[in-house]
């Protein structure tokens, strides 16, 4: 399992032409499709083929304006805080006061959070960068994490409470996440459970290959993420 991770970087780009070649194919066929023609499905089969890879650039957010009070309201996204491995957004209502802060701590499922630059990034990393978001936000922010961060957001609740630091959450929400794996074990726990942790070393963890300037760093792939993902539930895939 060691070379895993080349193996798909091969693979990867010796397919990379064919599927530019489908997707400049497929924008070239667009205007001209329409239902139920020939050339709708060969658009439509170009547009799979160059999606086969599973490193796409993120998609803007796209929240442009909220309703507030019953008024459409503008959203300007800012970069509050930069660090090494994530970047703290602001979605600030313009001539809107009053509304309490919430810091929204989204998983890791696969995708940016693998492809790190520098230096490693453990569970202890991942809870700092997670309480220095929390300051810099300030005093009464309301916090939710969804599904993996949860165990992290806990953590850095309560080290901040711990210190009585002024910008510990006023509230913390956690949402389906992995606190206490114990209780209504799922298939992936028990999973968990039933191999030591050198297996999990030995088959999961890979070297970054080249380009990518992680070069030789030691990570949990996220394309193992996503076929795991997939392979759980293939009848909703």
């Amino acid at each position: 399992m060691a070379m895993l991770y080349q193996a798909y970087q091969a693979h990867s780009d010796l397919l990379s032409p064919l599927r530019l070649l489908a997707q400049h194919q497929g924008a070239q066929l667009w205007f001209q499709r329409t239902e139920g023609t020939l050339l709708r499905k060969i658009a439509a089969a170009s547009e799979v083929i160059s999606r086969l890879r599973l490193t796409h650039s993120r998609p803007a957010y796209g929240i442009d304006a909220v309703t507030v009070l019953g008024e459409s309201v503008p959203v300007v996204e800012e970069e509050t805080l930069t660090l090494a491995f994530g970047t703290l957004l602001r979605f600030r209502k313009p001539g809107v006061a009053g509304q309490p802060p919430v810091l929204l701590v989204a998983p890791l499922s696969g995708h940016f959070a693998t492809l790190l630059r520098e230096g490693p990034f453990a569970l202890d990393d991942y809870i700092e960068h997670m309480m220095k978001f929390l300051a810099a936000i300030g005093p009464g922010v309301h916090a939710v994490a969804v599904c993996q961060p949860c165990v992290a957001a806990l953590a850095a609740a309560a080290l901040m409470a711990e210190d009585d630091h002024p910008a510990q959450p006023r509230s913390l929400t956690l949402m389906a996440g992995p606190v206490d794996c114990r209780v209504n074990p799922t298939g992936v726990n028990k999973l968990a459970t039933s191999k030591p942790i050198a297996w999990f070393e030995q088959n999961l963890i890979n070297h970054v290959p080249l380009p990518h300037a992680g070069f030789m760093r030691r990570v949990y792939p996220g394309f193992i993420q996503l076929s795991a993902f997939l392979s759980m539930n293939l009848d909703r895939h």
